[in-house]
This record gives C-alpha cells, structure tokens and sequence, in this order.
C-alpha cells in the first residue's frame, strides 16, 4: 500500500462552505464511477489528491493544456466542497486550484457539465446541462 501523500506545509485550506470547484474527467470514467459513493480519479494513488479548478476560463486552459492529445470525450464535475468530507487545500500561490484528498462523495457533485472540443482535441467551452 502507498504511503498516504499529505498537503505541503504551506497549503491553505479553503473555507468549504459556500464554495464551489470543478474537476475535469473523462466521460467514461465518471460513468464508471456515478452510481457509487465516491469517485477517484485516474492517478490518484500515485498522487493522493483530485485536481480541482475554480474558474471556468482556466478549466478550459487546464483542459488545452493536459488533455489535448487525449481523444476521450471530458465532462466537467461542479463540486459542492461543503459536502466534502476530506480537506480541500490551495497549495498554488494564486489560490485557483484547488486539492481534494480523498474520495469525493458522489453525492457532493452538484451538476455534470459536457465539455465542447474541436476537431484538433481543443477544449472550448462548458455546457450549461
């Protein structure tokens, strides 16, 4: 079993209620994991966090950045952080991306959104569904 990976020393932990994040995942792999309690992302036991953002400007240049060349379909997962039971730290300076360690209660996610790519694997834009 991995050693559990914990914030760095200089991690502020966000003020949960009221706030909402987003975390962009494959269609696929959401699908997978909806009907059950919590959901992890891919590369979660090696990094011991979810990757969240809080802007959806830099969801769509997180998106162009990482995920260009992965040709799956991407949804985008609206996150009531109040109803996340693990902590959920900045540890960038201009506090915009937000870590979940742990599993995210399902149940915590407040709206599915589609992502719109282009032919070239662009990411545009987020549907409001």
């Amino acid at each position: 079993m991995p050693k559990p990976i914990l914030p760095h020393a200089n991690a502020v932990l966000i003020e949960k209620e009221g706030h909402t994040t987003y975390h962009l995942v494959p269609k696929d792999q959401w699908e997978a994991q909806a009907a059950t309690p919590s959901y992890l992302p891919e590369g979660f036991e090696d990094e011991g966090f979810i990757h969240c953002t809080d802007t959806i400007d830099e969801v769509i240049a997180v998106g162009n950045r990482h995920y260009q060349g992965d040709t799956r379909s991407f949804l985008l997962l609206a996150i009531e952080c109040g109803s996340v039971a693990a902590p959920i730290v900045y540890e960038d300076s201009g506090q915009v991306f937000p870590h979940i360690y742990g599993p995210l209660e399902v149940g915590a996610v407040r709206r599915v959104h589609r992502v719109t790519r282009d032919r070239e694997g662009r990411f545009l834009s987020v549907d409001a569904t």
